[in-house]
């Protein structure tokens, strides 16, 4: 009779089933962690746009080297004076200089020249250098004050865009106002003995009469101020900005006024076309999604 033989039965080990299969089952990516984004942050992503595209926003920034006291604008000319006397210790210190070693220098000097006369050849072509600041006058007092009803995300965004404001532009006085709720920081004259909710209340009544809270195009006052901002603004301001928020109305295919930026500086011609367009970015950053 042939035999017929039969395989082994395959006797599957239950304990290394779940070993293969964690093998098997790909790894979940821990879940990120949300972060708050604000505009306190320095960068924030466009809101506009979905998660997976959006990207760091960069345009608001203006890089400084941050030493206190130290004036940016006049780097170069510290550059070309401090480069321009080491060429000329160079050339007294060293033995009798060859034609070549004085045509370098004499190269040298007109660099460093025309480095030290940069700051000036820039505000002139930017008109900013036609009228002088005038000093504030001792009535004006520095003045921070909020909302109260504001968020505290809210206060970190305005409080912010008002220090960038003051600290990157020709302004001594700012009002950051959208809807109800303001921001008012630098040199202001407010009513004397007022505590913080009716100096809000004193600038709210005050920016509705001159009609501010509802501009659709920048107000520029380069030399003089208009006769109706004379009650808000203090004395000795020479340049007044008034540059509003708009959001856009997709139901109705136009703009919507949200608030305004009141800027305010005791310079003439404070503002260039680049300081516009760059306080134009910041007030964006308060539109609404």
């Amino acid at each position: 009779m042939p035999l017929h033989a039969r395989a082994p039965a395959l006797h599957r080990s239950s304990h290394l089933l779940p070993t293969a299969t964690a093998r098997l089952r790909p790894c979940a990516a821990p879940a990120a962690k949300p972060r708050r984004r604000t505009l306190s942050s320095l960068v924030r992503a466009s809101n506009s746009d979905p998660p997976q595209q959006q990207q760091v926003n960069l345009s608001v920034l203006r890089f400084t080297l941050g030493i206190p006291g130290l004036d940016e604008s006049y780097l170069p000319r510290w550059i070309g004076l401090g480069f321009g006397a080491l060429v000329v210790l160079n050339h007294l210190l060293s033995p009798p200089p060859t034609p070549a070693q004085l045509r370098s220098e004499a190269l040298g000097l007109c660099l460093a020249a025309f480095s030290a006369t940069l700051p000036f050849l820039g505000r002139f072509l930017e008109g900013a250098d036609a009228a002088s600041r005038v000093p504030l006058p001792e009535g004006s007092s520095q003045v921070f004050v909020m909302s109260e009803n504001l968020s505290a995300v809210q206060k970190e965004d305005m409080a912010w865009a008002s220090y960038v404001l003051l600290r990157n532009t020709n302004t001594t006085s700012v009002v950051i106002a959208i809807g109800d709720l303001f921001c008012v920081r630098g040199y202001w004259n407010p009513p004397a003995n007022t505590s913080k909710y009716a100096m809000i209340e004193w600038f709210k009544s005050q920016m509705q009469q001159v009609g501010l809270v509802d501009l659709k195009d920048a107000l520029y006052f380069p030399n003089s101020s208009d006769s109706q901002l004379v009650k808000i603004l203090p004395d000795g301001i020479l340049s007044v900005l008034a540059q509003p928020i708009l959001s856009p109305d997709p139901a109705n295919n136009e703009t919507k006024t949200e608030g305004v930026i009141l800027l305010a500086s005791n310079a003439n011609y404070a503002y260039s076309k680049k300081d516009r367009a760059w306080i134009r970015t910041v007030a964006n950053k308060f539109q609404r999604a």
